[in-house]
């Protein structure tokens, strides 16, 4: 039996330079991806968001060419996410379970569609972890405004905070298919049923709608926050003002009566 693991193993991975730098012709490429036949049948299924995924590979060559493609990772990370999925051939009909999927014949459009899914999986599982720390911050914030009637967290600090929030939600907006099915799928019935399939079986939806929902909590969190640091400069600002008028107010009495 054969598997599928996916690694995220940065936050992107440079497609154009590798593609030129790799001296191997991927059996199909875009500006986002890259779907290489290395050796009789090694597949290594490369995405821009910063996973690559390996099929019939061993731990060594996998370790191998990670290394190769680290120098290509913008914010390599120590410790890779990793997801893996089982692929039997040879079964009486095609059918995807928990772990593993079930096919009658393996060919390169079918192993494309698992692998693309196994890695959007490990996709999702870092874009949970991000937003889950960004959730643990804005509670913070939250937990300390309910305690002590105020924030502890400035308006520039503030500022890269809402992009940062921003910019996740861009990125897997951008970078994850969830639902758009793949084009190979449009015009063949049983690569578009076992999309659905893999969509399902990796619960790939709902964890999508999960995140996007958990940064739309912080986001409106965070433009709460920026009104209530908005109010109280605001009110410093008032106050500034009253102290310098009655300053003048005082100096303006001392000069008539001196």
């Amino acid at each position: 039996m054969d598997k599928v693991i996916s690694y995220q193993i940065a936050d992107s991975i440079d497609i154009r330079n590798f593609r030129t730098a790799f001296k191997a012709d991927p059996l199909y490429g875009d500006a986002d991806e890259l779907f290489y036949l290395v050796g009789v049948s090694n597949y290594i299924y490369i995405f821009k968001y910063g996973v690559v995924s390996f099929f019939n590979y061993d731990p060594v060559d996998t370790s191998a060419f990670l290394q190769l493609i680290l120098p290509f990772c913008r914010n390599p990370f120590s410790e890779s996410l990793n997801d893996e999925f089982l692929v039997e051939t040879g079964a009486p009909e095609n059918k995807v379970r928990h772990n593993k999927i079930e096919i009658i014949s393996l060919d390169r459009q079918l192993l494309q569609l698992i692998m693309l899914n196994v890695s959007q999986s490990v996709a999702l599982d870092y874009y949970s972890e991000l937003t889950s720390r960004l959730m643990e911050e804005t509670n913070y914030q939250t937990q300390l405004l309910e305690e002590k009637g105020r924030l502890s967290i400035s308006r520039k600090k503030l500022k890269k905070f809402i992009g940062k929030t921003l910019l996740l939600k861009n990125k897997i907006t951008e970078n994850l298919y969830i639902f758009d099915s793949p084009p190979d799928t449009w015009e063949d019935e049983r690569l578009d049923k076992l999309n659905i399939d893999l969509n399902k079986n990796f619960d790939l939806r709902e964890r999508f709608r999960n995140i996007s929902e958990g940064l739309g909590i912080v986001k409106d969190n965070l433009e709460l926050f920026k009104d209530i640091l908005q109010y109280r400069n605001s009110v410093v600002l008032e106050w500034i003002i009253i102290i310098l008028i009655s300053i003048e107010v005082i100096n303006f009495f001392i000069e008539k009566i001196f």
